[in-house]
């Protein structure tokens, strides 16, 4: 049995970072350093704020600013096996505040890559990345070949820590791997500052018996994967082979391609017709420029060739949704 390995979070009082570490605890190990399944021994969740709920003996937490190098070099310690890098300001922030994008989207993933390089040990590196890093004049049909045209600073900045993390993988440095998620959706919670933040509010809200407001046309259409998928997906990712990755290091997740018309026609056919009458239409030019400049189909061929698998429909997103969140089980719980 190989020895334990120290697996680090970033982002980890996210929703997602709090559900991929507790499927990791459930999972007890992770792809290590030769390939081979590892015993996780400690995971280190960085973040700016305490997660709450976390008792395992396994569980390090460490709250801190991701963009001050004291605080990276602290958690990036010498027994680093593997870093999720979860941690981002989202879509609408960024672009309403572009320094702050900057210093936790741009210059954090750089010293967070300069930690494990200083480690010498080429740790895994798994960085989350977006539909937002395409944009333009897009293909019918993107694919991870596609070039990279982001409509928006977010788009941008994790456009440029793609690039630096597959150019530290080049160099040896790190054993990167990229996944491009596409819209989460559905995210428990309260809306947050994203642009597609209204991709789970339709959704979320209704379910809730709350009103939602829809700020894009129905005809406009998503890339959807729910968390749970999603979850499955990053950690599937981790452990490939580095072989079979070879040197494009950039995998587009499989998602569900719908218009937002037929998310809310979804909802009403898996809730009952009711919950549609919570949606309100209401157009804003900002985030509909921000939102429809993203790819709305993309060609997964690769991410299924090497084994990562997508939700089947919106309506398989929609029960996960209430499966998960809504009315969680005992075993949801272990899911998330």
């Amino acid at each position: 049995m190989p020895a334990p390995i120290t697996v680090v979070v970033t982002g980890a009082s996210g929703f997602l970072g709090q559900r991929l570490v507790r499927a990791l605890l459930a999972r007890g190990t992770v792809g290590g350093p030769d390939g081979a399944q590892a015993p996780i021994g400690r995971i280190v969740m960085l973040d700016v704020s305490a997660p709450a709920g976390f008792d395992d003996p396994r569980i390090d937490i460490q709250v801190g600013d991701l963009a001050d190098e004291a605080v990276v070099r602290r958690a990036i310690a010498h027994d680093t096996a593997s870093v999720f890098h979860l941690a981002a300001v989202v879509s609408g922030q960024a672009e309403a505040d572009f320094e702050l994008g900057m210093r936790v989207n741009l210059d954090a993933a750089r010293l967070l890559l300069e930690a494990c390089r200083a480690l010498g040990s080429v740790p895994r590196v798994m960085f989350t990345s977006s539909v937002a890093v395409y944009g333009g004049d897009l293909p019918a049909l993107v694919d991870d070949r596609t070039p990279l045209d982001p409509q928006s600073s977010y788009g941008m900045q994790k456009a440029v820590a793609e690039m630096l993390l597959n150019d530290y993988a080049r160099k040896g440095f790190v054993d990167g791997r990229v996944a491009r998620l596409p819209t989460i959706s559905v995210r428990p919670g309260r809306p947050n500052a994203a642009a597609s933040s209204f991709a789970s509010g339709i959704i979320r809200e209704p379910l809730n018996r709350e009103p939602a407001v829809c700020p894009v046309p129905p005809e406009s259409r998503l890339w959807l994967l729910s968390p749970r998928k999603a979850i499955e997906c990053l950690v599937a990712l981790h452990d490939i082979p580095a072989a079979a990755l070879g040197r494009a290091r950039k995998v587009n997740l499989p998602g569900v391609s719908i218009n937002v018309g037929e998310m809310v026609q979804t909802l009403a056919r898996v809730a009952g017709p009711e919950y549609a009458d919570y949606v309100r239409w209401e157009r804003n030019p900002a985030i509909e420029r921000i939102v429809c400049s993203w790819p709305a189909a993309w060609d997964v061929s690769r991410a299924t060739e090497l084994g990562l698998a997508g939700d089947a429909d919106f309506a398989a997103i929609v029960r996960a949704y209430i499966e998960d969140d809504l009315h969680p089980t005992p075993a949801a719980a272990g899911r998330a």
